[in-house]
Protein backbone atom coordinates (compact mmCIF):
# COMPACT_ATOMS: atom_id res chain seq x y z
CA UNK A 1 0.00 0.00 0.00
CA UNK A 2 1.40 3.68 -0.75
CA UNK A 3 2.08 5.74 2.06
CA UNK A 4 2.03 8.88 -0.71
CA UNK A 5 0.85 9.69 -3.75
CA UNK A 6 1.90 13.25 -5.16
CA UNK A 7 1.86 14.66 -8.21
CA UNK A 8 3.39 18.51 -8.64
CA UNK A 9 3.72 20.87 -11.84
CA UNK A 10 7.45 22.11 -12.89
CA UNK A 11 8.61 24.22 -15.38
CA UNK A 12 11.59 24.26 -17.33
CA UNK A 13 12.81 27.36 -19.10
CA UNK A 14 14.63 26.90 -22.17
CA UNK A 15 18.07 28.41 -23.17
CA UNK A 16 16.84 29.02 -26.88
CA UNK A 17 13.07 29.01 -28.20
CA UNK A 18 12.47 25.88 -30.15
CA UNK A 19 10.38 26.07 -33.25
CA UNK A 20 8.51 23.64 -35.21
CA UNK A 21 6.06 23.71 -37.49
CA UNK A 22 3.12 24.16 -34.86
CA UNK A 23 4.79 26.62 -32.93
CA UNK A 24 7.30 27.60 -30.60
CA UNK A 25 8.12 27.33 -26.89
CA UNK A 26 10.13 28.85 -24.86
CA UNK A 27 9.95 26.20 -21.36
CA UNK A 28 9.21 23.10 -20.96
CA UNK A 29 6.12 22.13 -19.28
CA UNK A 30 6.11 18.68 -17.15
CA UNK A 31 3.89 16.69 -14.35
CA UNK A 32 5.75 14.81 -11.99
CA UNK A 33 4.24 11.92 -9.77
CA UNK A 34 6.50 10.54 -6.68
CA UNK A 35 5.14 7.65 -4.57
CA UNK A 36 6.06 6.38 -1.26
CA UNK A 37 5.72 3.10 -0.30
CA UNK A 38 7.41 2.19 3.05
CA UNK A 39 11.37 3.79 2.86
CA UNK A 40 11.04 3.83 -0.55
CA UNK A 41 10.41 6.19 -3.07
CA UNK A 42 10.21 6.89 -7.24
CA UNK A 43 9.55 9.33 -9.41
CA UNK A 44 8.46 9.86 -12.90
CA UNK A 45 7.56 12.83 -15.12
CA UNK A 46 5.59 13.54 -18.34
CA UNK A 47 5.27 16.13 -20.87
CA UNK A 48 1.79 16.83 -21.82
CA UNK A 49 1.24 17.57 -25.22
CA UNK A 50 -1.35 19.89 -26.99
CA UNK A 51 -1.24 18.24 -30.17
CA UNK A 52 -3.30 15.16 -28.40
CA UNK A 53 -5.57 16.76 -25.93
CA UNK A 54 -3.13 17.28 -22.90
CA UNK A 55 -2.20 20.02 -20.60
CA UNK A 56 -0.41 20.52 -17.86
CA UNK A 57 -3.71 21.23 -15.64
CA UNK A 58 -6.00 18.30 -16.88
CA UNK A 59 -2.78 15.58 -16.92
CA UNK A 60 -2.31 16.92 -12.99
CA UNK A 61 -6.07 16.31 -12.53
CA UNK A 62 -5.92 12.59 -14.13
CA UNK A 63 -2.94 11.65 -11.82
CA UNK A 64 -4.56 13.60 -8.79
CA UNK A 65 -8.11 11.52 -8.61
CA UNK A 66 -6.31 8.06 -8.25
CA UNK A 67 -3.93 9.81 -5.89
CA UNK A 68 -6.59 8.07 -3.05
CA UNK A 69 -7.29 5.00 -5.22
CA UNK A 70 -3.41 3.85 -4.98
CA UNK A 71 -3.10 5.02 -1.43
CA UNK A 72 -5.65 2.67 -0.58
CA UNK A 73 -4.30 -0.15 -1.89
CA UNK A 74 -4.72 -0.68 -5.91
CA UNK A 75 -2.47 -3.12 -7.31
CA UNK A 76 0.36 -1.50 -9.62
CA UNK A 77 -0.84 -3.29 -12.45
CA UNK A 78 -4.65 -1.49 -12.42
CA UNK A 79 -3.16 1.76 -14.03
CA UNK A 80 -3.58 0.21 -17.59
CA UNK A 81 -7.05 0.10 -16.57
CA UNK A 82 -7.47 2.99 -15.07
CA UNK A 83 -5.75 5.55 -17.85
CA UNK A 84 -5.29 5.58 -21.40
CA UNK A 85 -2.46 5.93 -23.10
CA UNK A 86 -0.76 8.99 -22.50
CA UNK A 87 1.00 11.62 -20.57
CA UNK A 88 -0.43 10.71 -17.16
CA UNK A 89 0.08 7.10 -17.62
CA UNK A 90 3.95 7.68 -18.42
CA UNK A 91 4.55 9.35 -15.27
CA UNK A 92 2.59 7.13 -13.00
CA UNK A 93 3.79 4.03 -15.06
CA UNK A 94 7.83 5.25 -14.37
CA UNK A 95 7.03 6.21 -11.27
CA UNK A 96 5.80 2.22 -10.45
CA UNK A 97 9.08 0.93 -12.25
CA UNK A 98 11.47 3.49 -10.31
CA UNK A 99 9.56 2.79 -7.03
CA UNK A 100 9.98 -1.20 -7.66
CA UNK A 101 14.06 -0.71 -8.25
CA UNK A 102 14.43 1.06 -4.87
CA UNK A 103 12.18 -1.53 -3.37
CA UNK A 104 13.22 -4.94 -4.84
CA UNK A 105 17.21 -3.62 -4.66
CA UNK A 106 16.93 -4.84 -8.54
CA UNK A 107 17.40 -2.09 -11.15
CA UNK A 108 14.95 -1.37 -14.08
CA UNK A 109 17.79 -2.86 -16.41
CA UNK A 110 17.70 -6.55 -14.52
CA UNK A 111 13.84 -6.53 -14.36
CA UNK A 112 13.26 -5.56 -17.83
CA UNK A 113 16.29 -7.11 -19.85
CA UNK A 114 16.74 -3.67 -21.17
CA UNK A 115 20.07 -2.68 -20.34
CA UNK A 116 20.69 1.59 -19.91
CA UNK A 117 23.57 2.00 -22.07
CA UNK A 118 26.94 4.06 -21.20
CA UNK A 119 27.09 6.41 -23.83
CA UNK A 120 25.17 6.85 -27.37
CA UNK A 121 24.71 8.55 -30.21
CA UNK A 122 21.26 11.07 -29.26
CA UNK A 123 20.10 13.60 -32.03
CA UNK A 124 20.86 17.16 -31.44
CA UNK A 125 17.87 19.42 -33.15
CA UNK A 126 18.38 21.89 -35.22
CA UNK A 127 15.36 24.60 -34.87
CA UNK A 128 12.94 25.83 -37.54
CA UNK A 129 14.43 28.90 -38.66
CA UNK A 130 15.67 31.11 -41.44
CA UNK A 131 18.01 28.58 -43.73
CA UNK A 132 20.91 30.87 -42.50
CA UNK A 133 20.36 30.75 -39.07
CA UNK A 134 19.73 26.86 -39.45
CA UNK A 135 22.89 26.83 -41.20
CA UNK A 136 24.57 28.53 -38.35
CA UNK A 137 23.06 25.97 -36.07
CA UNK A 138 24.13 23.36 -37.78
CA UNK A 139 27.42 24.33 -38.06
CA UNK A 140 28.03 24.48 -34.32
CA UNK A 141 26.73 20.69 -34.49
CA UNK A 142 28.98 19.82 -37.09
CA UNK A 143 30.70 17.63 -34.99
CA UNK A 144 27.62 15.37 -34.06
CA UNK A 145 26.80 12.15 -35.62
CA UNK A 146 22.90 13.02 -35.75
CA UNK A 147 21.34 16.27 -36.42
CA UNK A 148 17.71 16.53 -36.38
CA UNK A 149 16.17 19.17 -38.98
CA UNK A 150 12.83 20.95 -38.03
CA UNK A 151 10.81 22.01 -41.12
CA UNK A 152 7.48 23.15 -42.26
CA UNK A 153 6.21 23.34 -45.51
CA UNK A 154 8.18 26.78 -46.73
CA UNK A 155 11.96 27.12 -47.68
CA UNK A 156 12.40 23.40 -47.94
CA UNK A 157 15.21 22.95 -50.00
CA UNK A 158 16.75 26.20 -48.68
CA UNK A 159 16.98 24.79 -45.01
CA UNK A 160 18.05 21.92 -46.14
CA UNK A 161 20.69 22.90 -48.05
CA UNK A 162 22.07 25.29 -45.46
CA UNK A 163 22.10 22.33 -42.97
CA UNK A 164 23.94 20.42 -45.04
CA UNK A 165 26.50 22.00 -46.20
CA UNK A 166 27.02 23.39 -42.88
CA UNK A 167 27.72 19.79 -41.12
CA UNK A 168 28.34 17.47 -44.31
CA UNK A 169 29.64 14.64 -41.88
CA UNK A 170 26.32 14.59 -39.69
CA UNK A 171 23.43 11.85 -40.74
CA UNK A 172 20.18 13.86 -41.04
CA UNK A 173 17.18 12.85 -39.55
CA UNK A 174 14.16 15.42 -41.05
CA UNK A 175 10.61 16.09 -39.07
CA UNK A 176 8.08 18.17 -40.49
CA UNK A 177 5.92 17.37 -37.61
CA UNK A 178 3.12 16.62 -39.78
CA UNK A 179 4.00 19.70 -42.14
CA UNK A 180 4.21 18.56 -45.57
CA UNK A 181 1.94 17.15 -48.46
CA UNK A 182 2.91 14.37 -50.01
CA UNK A 183 3.49 16.85 -53.23
CA UNK A 184 6.04 19.02 -51.13
CA UNK A 185 7.32 15.28 -49.91
CA UNK A 186 7.43 14.58 -53.66
CA UNK A 187 9.18 17.63 -55.27
CA UNK A 188 11.92 17.32 -52.33
CA UNK A 189 13.05 14.09 -52.66
CA UNK A 190 15.61 14.44 -55.12
CA UNK A 191 17.62 16.26 -53.31
CA UNK A 192 17.04 14.35 -50.52
CA UNK A 193 18.37 11.13 -52.58
CA UNK A 194 21.68 13.66 -52.71
CA UNK A 195 22.37 13.98 -48.96
CA UNK A 196 22.69 11.73 -46.15
CA UNK A 197 19.22 11.78 -44.63
CA UNK A 198 18.65 9.31 -41.97
CA UNK A 199 15.29 9.09 -41.82
CA UNK A 200 12.11 11.57 -42.82
CA UNK A 201 9.88 11.72 -39.30
CA UNK A 202 5.98 12.03 -39.80
CA UNK A 203 6.39 14.42 -42.91
CA UNK A 204 2.39 13.94 -43.39
CA UNK A 205 -0.24 14.96 -41.36
CA UNK A 206 -1.28 11.94 -39.11
CA UNK A 207 -4.95 11.57 -40.28
CA UNK A 208 -2.98 12.47 -44.19
CA UNK A 209 -0.61 9.37 -44.05
CA UNK A 210 -2.72 7.23 -46.50
CA UNK A 211 -0.95 9.32 -49.13
CA UNK A 212 2.17 7.30 -48.29
CA UNK A 213 0.73 4.05 -49.21
CA UNK A 214 2.85 2.98 -52.46
CA UNK A 215 5.29 5.37 -51.81
CA UNK A 216 8.80 5.10 -52.33
CA UNK A 217 11.23 7.44 -50.31
CA UNK A 218 13.85 8.27 -50.78
CA UNK A 219 14.90 7.22 -47.19
CA UNK A 220 12.99 5.41 -44.18
CA UNK A 221 9.90 6.91 -43.22
CA UNK A 222 8.98 6.93 -39.45
CA UNK A 223 5.62 6.95 -37.94
CA UNK A 224 5.86 9.44 -34.98
CA UNK A 225 1.94 11.65 -34.29
CA UNK A 226 0.81 8.15 -36.16
CA UNK A 227 2.19 5.73 -33.83
CA UNK A 228 1.40 5.14 -30.01
CA UNK A 229 0.90 2.15 -29.20
CA UNK A 230 2.14 -1.69 -29.90
CA UNK A 231 -2.05 -2.57 -31.55
CA UNK A 232 -1.45 0.56 -33.98
CA UNK A 233 1.50 -1.17 -36.06
CA UNK A 234 -0.01 -3.47 -38.05
CA UNK A 235 -1.75 -0.61 -39.92
CA UNK A 236 1.03 1.37 -40.28
CA UNK A 237 3.53 -1.11 -42.61
CA UNK A 238 2.43 -0.15 -46.19
CA UNK A 239 3.14 3.65 -44.87
CA UNK A 240 5.85 3.33 -42.44
CA UNK A 241 9.42 1.93 -42.34
CA UNK A 242 10.52 3.31 -38.99
CA UNK A 243 8.37 4.12 -35.84
CA UNK A 244 9.17 6.82 -33.22
CA UNK A 245 8.83 5.49 -29.71
CA UNK A 246 7.90 8.09 -27.57
CA UNK A 247 6.95 7.32 -23.71
CA UNK A 248 4.81 10.13 -23.02
CA UNK A 249 2.91 8.90 -26.42
CA UNK A 250 2.43 5.46 -25.34
CA UNK A 251 1.78 5.77 -21.84
CA UNK A 252 5.13 4.59 -20.00
CA UNK A 253 8.03 2.18 -19.83
CA UNK A 254 5.59 -0.80 -19.91
CA UNK A 255 4.40 0.19 -23.46
CA UNK A 256 7.19 0.99 -24.91
CA UNK A 257 8.57 -1.93 -24.32
CA UNK A 258 5.48 -3.81 -25.94
CA UNK A 259 6.11 -1.27 -29.17
CA UNK A 260 9.86 -2.39 -29.12
CA UNK A 261 8.64 -5.96 -29.37
CA UNK A 262 6.48 -5.78 -31.78
CA UNK A 263 8.11 -3.11 -33.90
CA UNK A 264 10.94 -5.79 -34.15
CA UNK A 265 8.65 -8.28 -34.92
CA UNK A 266 7.05 -6.60 -38.13
CA UNK A 267 10.67 -5.13 -39.24
CA UNK A 268 10.19 -1.33 -38.60
CA UNK A 269 13.47 0.61 -37.93
CA UNK A 270 13.22 2.01 -34.08
CA UNK A 271 13.90 4.89 -32.87
CA UNK A 272 13.29 6.19 -29.20
CA UNK A 273 12.31 9.91 -28.72
CA UNK A 274 11.30 12.39 -26.59
CA UNK A 275 8.98 15.64 -25.70
CA UNK A 276 11.21 18.24 -24.71
CA UNK A 277 11.27 17.44 -20.98
CA UNK A 278 14.63 17.08 -17.64
CA UNK A 279 16.81 14.00 -17.45
CA UNK A 280 13.44 12.83 -15.44
CA UNK A 281 11.78 12.12 -18.81
CA UNK A 282 14.93 10.91 -20.18
CA UNK A 283 16.26 8.14 -18.03
CA UNK A 284 13.38 5.79 -18.65
CA UNK A 285 13.87 5.80 -22.51
CA UNK A 286 17.35 5.15 -22.11
CA UNK A 287 16.20 1.23 -21.74
CA UNK A 288 14.59 1.73 -25.29
CA UNK A 289 17.24 3.60 -26.95
CA UNK A 290 19.72 0.71 -26.24
CA UNK A 291 17.66 -1.72 -27.88
CA UNK A 292 16.78 0.84 -30.86
CA UNK A 293 18.63 2.31 -34.15
CA UNK A 294 18.38 5.78 -33.21
CA UNK A 295 17.96 8.08 -30.46
CA UNK A 296 16.70 11.54 -30.01
CA UNK A 297 16.54 12.16 -26.46
CA UNK A 298 17.94 15.74 -26.61
CA UNK A 299 15.57 17.08 -24.65
CA UNK A 300 17.43 17.60 -21.25
CA UNK A 301 19.97 19.61 -23.69
CA UNK A 302 17.42 22.42 -24.41
CA UNK A 303 17.16 23.47 -20.94
CA UNK A 304 18.52 26.10 -19.19
CA UNK A 305 18.58 24.15 -16.01
CA UNK A 306 18.18 20.29 -15.38
CA UNK A 307 18.00 18.05 -12.64
CA UNK A 308 21.67 17.46 -11.08
CA UNK A 309 23.07 14.41 -12.07
CA UNK A 310 20.83 14.22 -14.67
CA UNK A 311 22.02 13.27 -18.10
CA UNK A 312 24.66 15.52 -20.76
CA UNK A 313 24.63 15.65 -24.44
CA UNK A 314 28.11 16.89 -25.51
CA UNK A 315 29.19 16.90 -29.57
CA UNK A 316 25.72 14.61 -30.10
CA UNK A 317 26.81 11.74 -27.69
CA UNK A 318 24.73 11.33 -24.69
CA UNK A 319 25.61 9.88 -21.07
CA UNK A 320 23.60 8.23 -18.78
CA UNK A 321 22.35 9.83 -15.46
CA UNK A 322 24.35 9.40 -12.30
CA UNK A 323 23.67 6.14 -10.63
CA UNK A 324 20.41 6.25 -8.03
CA UNK A 325 19.14 8.84 -10.92
CA UNK A 326 16.00 6.54 -11.71
CA UNK A 327 15.65 3.33 -12.14
CA UNK A 328 18.14 1.75 -9.41
CA UNK A 329 18.59 1.03 -6.12
CA UNK A 330 19.40 4.10 -4.20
Amino acid sequence: MLRSFAVSRRRWPLKAPFRISRGVKTAAETVMVELRRGDAAGRGEAVPYPRYGESVEGVATQLEALAERFEAGAPDEALRDLLAPGAARNALDCALWDLRARETGRSVAAMTGLARPDRLACAVTVSLDEPEAMGAAAGALAGAPLVKVKLDGELVEQRLTAVGQAAPRSRLIIDPNEGWTIDILRDVSPLLRRMNIALIEQPLPAEADAALAGFEPPAPVCADESAHTADQLDDLRDRYQAINIKLDKAGGLTEAMALLRKGRELGFTIMTGCMVCSSLGIAPALHIAGSSDFADLDGPWWLAGDWPCGVRVEGGWMTPPARGFWGEPG
